[in-house]
């Protein structure tokens, strides 16, 4: 087990998307609100889908590469990861029947509803199986370098959006913050802590959800209000 390939940022990102499919499921399934007409202009569905666009297309380009390469001759190992990339790939068209059914109520072929669905089961499922399988492999083979590259790559994804780091935090124990909060260089945390945790702080994600608001972020000072941290493996 290689102890300088630290998992944090995944584990943050995995939570923060659970927490955000939670938000689309309640909205989705309350029978006094009308989940289209949130979904059209939800910050939370706007973020949602830059999140995990972020997420996924740092891992198609920095680590499921390198891994591969460090995995020739093991077709066993090599198959999960075509299976990682292919439940990403499976993902992306549900989130586009989803728009598009926004965009044009009378033209899909499916409801609001059963895709919200599908997508909610289908990457609660994938978070789920890269977590069991794919996460022991990478704390396993890819090497220190490796990991710096794709977590540096990963950050570059996450930054393009101000809103994404806070979006990140949220929730999260005081070490996971303080990991992800390093990271940045003097300029972007100043830029972070100032700006862009209190324009999120006051953000209302998803519509009359109360529990959607940004205020569970990290304050503006940097500090956090923190929900209880996942059990996770040791030195995650």
């Amino acid at each position: 087990m290689n102890d300088a390939v630290d998992l944090t940022v995944l584990y943050a990102t995995h939570d923060a998307l659970r927490r955000e499919l939670a938000h689309l499921d309640r909205l989705t399934t309350a029978a006094d609100r009308d989940p289209r007409q949130v979904l059209t202009t939800a910050a939370g569905w706007t973020l949602l889908k830059n999140a995990l666009h972020a997420h996924h297309t740092a891992e198609d380009d920095a680590l499921w590469p390198p891994l591969r390469r460090g995995l020739a001759g093991r077709p066993k190992d090599l198959a999960l990861l075509e299976v990682m990339e292919a439940e990403h790939a499976a993902i992306t068209p549900v989130i586009h029947a989803i728009d598009a059914a926004l965009a044009d109520p009378g033209g899909g072929s499916l409801p609001l509803g059963q895709l919200t669905d599908a997508l909610v089961r289908g990457l609660a499922g994938h978070l789920e199986h890269e977590e069991e399988a794919a996460f022991p492999l990478i704390r396993r083979e890819l090497t220190a370098g490796q990991w710096d590259r794709f977590s540096r790559v990963h950050a570059q994804r996450i930054d393009q959006d101000a809103l994404l780091l806070p979006w990140l935090l949220d929730g999260t124990d005081a070490p996971t913050a303080q990991r992800l909060l390093a990271r940045l260089p003097p300029p972007a945390h100043a830029a972070c802590t100032g700006r862009w945790i209190p324009a999120y702080a006051v953000l209302d994600r998803w519509g009359a959800d109360g529990a959607g608001s940004g205020g569970s972020a990290a304050d503006a000072d940097g500090s956090t209000r923190h929900r209880p941290a996942p059990g996770r493996p040791p030195q995650e």
